[in-house]
Formats: C-alpha cells, structure tokens, sequence
C-alpha cells in the first residue's frame, strides 16, 4: 500500500523563474555557522539583498549590532563588509522577502528547519540545501508535506558545499577557498534548470547534477568520514586528535575498509540505474591526485598534509554523517538487493560508540515514504515528481 498523499508529493509551478523575475532576487540564508555567515557576507557582497536566520539569537547578536559581516578571503578572492537585509531568529521575517533561501545547517537540521519553514514558506520560492546529503532533499519536501505546507515551493540540494571556511569571531568570516563547479540537482530534476536560472545570479560555479539520487549518491563524506573516525578512535581518544587525519590515519588496511565502502556506495548506485563517481576518480576530479590505490592516492593529496583529525568522537563526521550519509545508502541497498554489509557494520559500529540507534535515526526510505517503490517508481518521483504505480 503506498503512504497516504504519495501521487501528489511534488507540485508544478509557473511562478519562478528568471524570465519571470523583474528585481533582484532576495536571498535567505538559514544558518549563521561557518559556512552561513560565509554565504550571507558574500551575497551582500555581490550587491543582493541578504537575510540572515539563526535560530539562537544570540549567535547572530554581533550581525544584528554591525549590520553585516566582514569578510576575508584568499588572495582574489573577495572581501570586505557585507552589509545584510536584515539578522533574525524569526523564521517568518527571514523568509517573507525571500525569493531563493539558502539552508546552511548540518544535514542533521534539515527536518526542523523544514517543520519551522513550512508555516511561512510563499508559492514560488526556492529552498536550496547546501548540501543535501544523502536524500536530504527528499526528506524536506516529505516534512513540508507532513507539516500541510501550503507553499507550491521547489526544493533543491547540492552535492557539496560552495564553500571553505570558517567564522573569524561574531560579525566576522574567512573564505579559504570556493569550488569552481558544485553540482546541484533539484526535486523533481526536470525543475533544475530554473533553478540554475536563480542561483547562477550570484554563482555560476553550479552545475546540472543531475537528480537528487545522483547527487546523493555521490557523497563521498559518507565513505572518508564515519568509517575513517571509528577506526582510529583510541588514537583520537589518546590524543585528542592531534595527528594528520588523512595522512596518519590512512593506512593500508582503513584504505582497504573505504574501498570497500566505495564499492558498495557505487554498486547501489548502478542498481538505481546511476554511475557514481568512485573515489579514485573524485580524487583525480577534484585534487588532480592518483595512486596504484586509495591509501596511496590520499598520501599523493597534497591538501590533506596538515589537516588534524576531529578532537573527540562527538563528532559530525559521526553523529551527522552517519545517519544522514551511511544510513540512506545502506538503506537504498537492501532495499534494492545490494549487499551493503561493510556499511552497515560501520553503523553499526557507530551506534555502539555513541550508545544511539542510528538505523532509528537516520534517513531510512521507510521513514522517507519511499520503502515500497519499485527502482522505475523511484526514478519517475526524482524525475519529474509523481509517483505513478508500474
């Protein structure tokens, strides 16, 4: 039996669009870590009008009181003060003016950020996850929908953030460096175009990803992060986490552990009909990096001398990547007959660890409406947004 409502997910909408647009889009940025204050200061930046959300207003107290953010940056990159729309901790005033919003939480917010949107989200308006994880996009439209979100809204994720960079103090970001092609799908894909319409304003660095399953499934913080913590986890405890993550902690037997993961991460992809990146050929894509293998292809990565592992296992790479990443792949997997027992041992690991069930918490399809549809029901609602019985 399929869940109640399950045809009409997706909603089509004329109201978007640039060839519709006659001002200057306002953004939202939902979001006022690292990478939120980054985004909100640049777009200010770049001359559009940006509201900044927080949900505890006192981190966004030394925005509110100067008016904006100043921004550092990479030789060239750009810099100064962004001066915002506005700084807010009320949900309804950051996105009444909103024409694009921006969601820059952990993925493990994603859901609250959509039951706190859904009163207040307009007809027309775009939510755009950065990033979406795995099936991020999925599972805010089904809390949109669960909370009676009025809104004819198209929600869209990308595959990784724009970004890296880091918040110098209250009013204050630094951007290391923003990539030069991120791909973004949005919900249904056959709406990503007039995404790109919007958000290639401001950042012509996105690019067609595709859909949301291919921009899920090619996650590789799922692979490098959960897996790579727990197996030095009495060297992060002893140390505090003071060794070379990727250098120290990547030796020829992890390496074997993450190639496995791979393996399954892109054989449950090819099972949806997908070809994944694997992480050989993401290393070769974005570092321009190669190896007789992967222990030796992370040991050729330049960039990754020098980065310190996590400071204690109470961390995202754990409670966030774990059941926002790992869980929905290894869901996806045995539900469309893909062994995927490396995977679910490194949950499994995971939940021991931190004494919680993170198959209870994480992105399940059954939790996401999902777990009784065929692989052409699947790629149909990912598509183009109905979910029609074969």
């Amino acid at each position: 039996m399929k869940p109640s409502g399950w045809r009409v997910w997706v909603k089509a909408t004329d109201n978007f669009g640039k060839e519709n647009m006659d001002h200057t889009p306002h953004f939202a940025v939902i979001g006022a870590g690292h990478g939120g204050k980054a985004m909100a200061a640049h777009l200010a930046l770049m001359e559009f009008p940006t509201t900044l959300y927080n949900r505890t207003h006192d981190h966004i107290l030394g925005v509110e009181r100067r008016g904006g953010i100043e921004l550092e940056s990479y030789e060239g990159g750009p810099r100064g003060f962004g001066k915002l729309a506005k700084a807010t901790s009320d949900m309804a005033e950051a996105l009444k003016d909103a024409d694009m919003i921006m969601v820059v939480v952990p993925s493990s917010a994603h859901a609250d950020v959509a039951r706190s949107a859904a009163p207040h989200l307009k007809d027309g308006q775009i939510v755009v996850l950065h990033p979406g994880r795995t099936c991020g996009a999925i599972e805010f439209l089904k809390v949109l929908r669960d909370n009676n979100c009025p809104a004819d809204v198209v929600v869209a994720e990308t595959e990784t953030f724009i970004y890296a960079s880091r918040s110098d103090g209250p009013a204050q970001s630094r951007i290391f460096r923003i990539k030069e092609a991120v791909p973004l799908a949005a919900l249904p894909s056959d709406r990503t175009a007039e995404v790109l319409d919007i958000i290639h304003l401001p950042y012509p660095q996105f690019i067609d990803g595709g859909n949301v399953l291919q921009t899920g499934l090619n996650n590789m913080g799922a692979i490098f992060h959960p897996a790579l913590t727990l197996l030095n986890s009495g060297w992060i405890e002893s140390t505090h986490g003071d060794y070379q993550f990727y250098i120290d902690g990547v030796t020829p037997s992890v390496a074997r552990v993450l190639e496995a993961l791979d393996r399954e991460r892109v054989t449950v992809a090819a099972a949806l009909g997908i070809r994944a990146r694997t992480a050989m050929e993401w290393l070769k894509l974005a570092y321009d990096t190669t190896g007789e293998d992967l222990c030796e292809a992370i040991h050729n990565q330049p960039g990754y001398y020098g980065i310190k592992a996590p400071p204690t296992l109470n961390h995202r790479y754990i409670f966030e990547d774990v059941p926002m990443s790992l869980v929905p792949i290894a869901s996806l997997g045995q539900r469309y007959g893909v062994s995927v027992r490396g995977m679910d041992s490194i949950i499994r690991l995971a939940c021991i660890v931190h004494r919680t069930d993170y198959w209870r918490r994480g992105r399940t399809i059954e939790k996401l409406g999902l777990g009784e549809l065929s692989v052409n029901e699947l790629t149909r609602f990912v598509i183009d947004g109905v979910l029609e019985p074969d």
